[in-house]
């Protein structure tokens, strides 16, 4: 049967799709914007047909009708990284979500860990030799295709077409529907002047010929657009997003002084605009590869000069960052922070930068605090930490002691809290 044959024969419905997922069955959905919303929107009109289904997914950035609390034994919710959308079913106690590493999710997957029977995902449209590319997430998806009993992919003329280790064959393919609808494009977020400060600080740390992971948020993108006048950067990052594309078209990127995988930008998922997503397209310079392969301390870790920009919400006096809760309460997930702070800590050359401004609640709250508010899930250890940077200047804690720590960090604290933030030091004698 040649591969448009088999193309035709595997072509249904949404409705008719879902039919493959069985009651206790877990959806594996990739990150962000390369969740498939006829498959997902479908699987919500029919969710009181199941029982006891599971969605999993970083990101998701559509609040589709099965997070709905009252329909929760039927479908629900389990992050491996927490969105607007998904935060409020943990709240309603609907909800849960698995603490990792990004980079070990694939592992987990294989090992039968992290469960994995079916794939929903968008794709590109089928080659003339029957590959769809999984072109905006190639993720942890790529491990549960592998696992998955069944595989079910809605084809989207809007889905680039990427190069990588982010392809698979209609023969993998249990089911498939299509949908022409535009890929869901996610703005930049909004620079203030705090954020501005900090990204001056770590773009003055930047030198040319550097390699960029930058992570999403204000603070990353303002750094991002300090670095405009530098020269032959290079790419290895968990997201690609419009701040990259800025940086390739002011000329600042080239990828040709990248001693590991020269001249190539590598990513494992994309999030931004209708341009960037047709810049993924059929691009020799892109590469988009599982997160095991990105995220991997010791394979990024091989990139020279590694700098790596993440940021948190909040740092006690010995380092640890809480970056993924307030309190107890999950807000985002472990991501990739933890990865690309030991990537960039392996680069000879490496640096490591956690961003955040000094306070929260409009100026009420120091975010760095003698110890981290109770339930906080520790994201980045004190032992991985290194440069943390507010609009107050950088303070570098790899090498130092505990007291060292202390007195680096409150110099970098809000004014307002530094006599407070001594004194308590002081009681838990680090000063």
């Amino acid at each position: 049967m040649t591969v448009q044959a088999q193309y035709a024969a595997k072509r249904v419905t949404p409705a008719e799709a879902i039919r493959n997922v069985h009651n206790g069955d877990t959806i594996v959905v990739p990150t962000a914007v390369a969740e498939p919303p006829a498959l997902l929107t479908a699987l919500s009109e029919h969710r009181r047909d199941f029982r006891d289904v599971k969605v999993s997914q970083i990101l998701a950035v559509r609040k589709f009708g099965y997070l709905d609390p009252t329909t929760a034994e039927n479908v629900r919710h389990v992050a491996y990284f927490f969105s607007g959308a998904t935060r409020p079913g943990f709240k309603e106690g609907v909800g849960d979500f698995y603490p990792s590493y990004f980079s070990e999710m694939p592992q987990l997957i294989d090992r039968g860990l992290m469960p994995a029977e079916v794939v929903f995902t968008q794709v590109s449209p089928m080659d003339e030799h029957g590959y769809f590319s999984l072109g905006l997430a190639p993720d942890y998806t790529m491990a549960a295709i592998r696992k998955a009993r069944a595989v079910i992919v809605e084809v989207n003329p809007n889905v680039p077409f990427a190069f990588g280790n982010c392809h698979i064959h209609i023969s993998q393919v249990t089911a498939l529907v299509e949908n022409d609808e535009p890929v869901l494009e996610v703005g930049l977020p909004t620079i203030g002047p705090v954020q501005e400060a900090i990204g001056k600080y770590v773009a003055d740390m930047i030198e040319d010929g550097s390699t960029l992971q930058i992570g999403y948020g204000g603070i990353p993108d303002a750094v991002v657009m300090q670095l405009t006048h530098k020269h032959d950067l290079g790419i290895h990052t968990e997201m690609v997003g419009d701040g990259i594309l800025t940086l390739l078209e002011a000329g600042a990127v080239t990828n040709r002084r990248k001693n590991f995988m020269p001249g190539k930008m590598v990513a494992t998922f994309a999030l931004g605009s209708k341009k960037l997503y047709k810049f993924l397209d059929r691009n020799p310079m892109v590469e988009m590869h599982p997160v095991d392969f990105t995220n991997d301390p010791y394979i990024a870790g091989q990139n020279d000069n590694l700098m790596c920009i993440n940021a948190t919400l909040e740092i006690d006096f010995l380092g640890q960052c809480g970056s993924e809760s307030l309190g107890p309460l999950p807000y985002s997930g472990t991501g990739g922070q933890s990865d690309f702070v030991r990537s960039a800590n392996r680069s000879k050359g490496g640096k490591a930068f956690i961003v955040l401004p000094s306070t929260a609640k409009d100026g009420t709250i120091s975010r760095i605090v003698p110890t981290l508010t109770p339930g906080t899930h520790v994201s980045t250890s004190k032992n991985d930490i290194n440069y943390v940077v507010t609009e107050y200047g950088v303070a570098q804690l790899r090498g130092k002691t505990a007291k060292q720590r202390t007195k680096e960090l409150i110099s970098i604290a809000h004014p307002d809290f530094r006599g407070q933030l001594t004194e308590a030091a002081k009681k838990m004698h680090l000063l």
